[in-house]
């Protein structure tokens, strides 16, 4: 999202921050960048993000999450750099249905560009790590929210709208659940994967391959609240923390979109002790808080 005045240098006036600008399918700029700095882990979490933006725009998603993406392992490999960590979404499990979804399930039946083009960050970066020797982790997103967010996800979206005295739109009649995860919880989640170097599983079987291991040095995870919320009561929480009851208009079920999400984090919680400690209706308060405040 946009930032007001005065917000971005708020942003970067940390010591040990700087900020540069530039898009990562750029490749002689993001070469720059590499070799201006010497890192030793890279955190890629920049995307052509949204399902049902994929629709209408699919080349911003090749540009971003493919040639951007590329781009990005090419400095790694060129840099020596000793992990790269990288968001993937809980899109790529598309028509999945057995829940909890689990990183040890298949996920070749994608049902939006957007979802294909995390799935194939997966497949490239364990490529890389395979060709390349570059520790690899992806991180599976459930459907993130909190201050700062971005503006075309349903809380901001419906917040904005109950605000203003608009109807919002409620997608599949309302019969819909998502494991709404805090931003919070996903930066605790990410931190503690960044030293967690992964290596190759011993016990890896290209018999019987697990989608969620390897025998190089790269390793998938989800990273959710383990905790579905139907979508009714999601909004609910909104009118609540809002004092205001939305005026709501029922649609059918968007293209590109599932009825369900539900992270199964048992091997997160194993590995770095991942537990969310953010519960929807807190979540919701402390997004309500800073929209009247930002936007005051």
């Amino acid at each position: 999202m946009s930032l007001k005045k005065g917000r971005l240098d708020n942003l970067i006036s940390f010591e040990n921050f700087s900020f540069v600008k530039i898009n990562i399918s750029d490749k002689e700029k993001l070469k720059k960048v590499f070799q201006e700095n010497q890192f030793d882990i890279v955190v890629n979490l920049a995307a052509q993000a949204g399902v049902r933006y994929s629709l209408k725009n699919p080349h911003a998603y090749v540009d971003s999450n493919l040639v951007g993406f590329v781009n990005i392992l090419e400095c790694c490999r060129h840099h020596s750099i000793k992990h790269l960590v990288f968001a993937s979404s809980s899109s790529v499990y598309g028509a999945n249905a057995k829940m909890p979804f689990s990183v040890h399930h298949n996920v070749d039946h994608p049902v939006s560009l957007y979802a294909a083009t995390k799935k194939a960050n997966e497949l490239i970066a364990h490529t890389y790590s395979h060709l390349f020797d570059i520790p690899c982790t992806g991180l599976r997103f459930f459907t993130v929210y909190g201050p700062w967010g971005r503006p075309d996800m349903a809380l901001f979206l419906f917040t904005k709208a109950i605000s203003e005295d608009r109807p919002i739109n409620i997608f599949n009649h309302g019969k819909m659940e998502r494991d709404f995860t805090y931003i919070d919880d996903i930066v605790d989640g990410v931190v503690g994967v960044m030293n967690k170097i992964p290596k190759p599983d011993d016990k890896w079987d290209a018999n019987v391959p697990d989608p969620g291991t390897s025998c190089a040095k790269y390793k998938i995870y989800n990273i959710g609240n383990n905790n579905p919320v139907k979508l009714m009561d999601f909004i609910g929480e909104i009118e609540n923390a809002l004092g205001k009851t939305a005026k709501k208009n029922y649609m059918d079920m968007q293209p590109g979109d599932v009825r369900a999400t539900y992270a199964d984090i048992d091997d997160l919680a194993k590995i770095v002790g991942f537990a969310p400690k953010t519960s929807i209706q807190t979540g919701i308060k402390k997004f309500v808080s800073w929209y009247k405040d930002y936007y005051r």
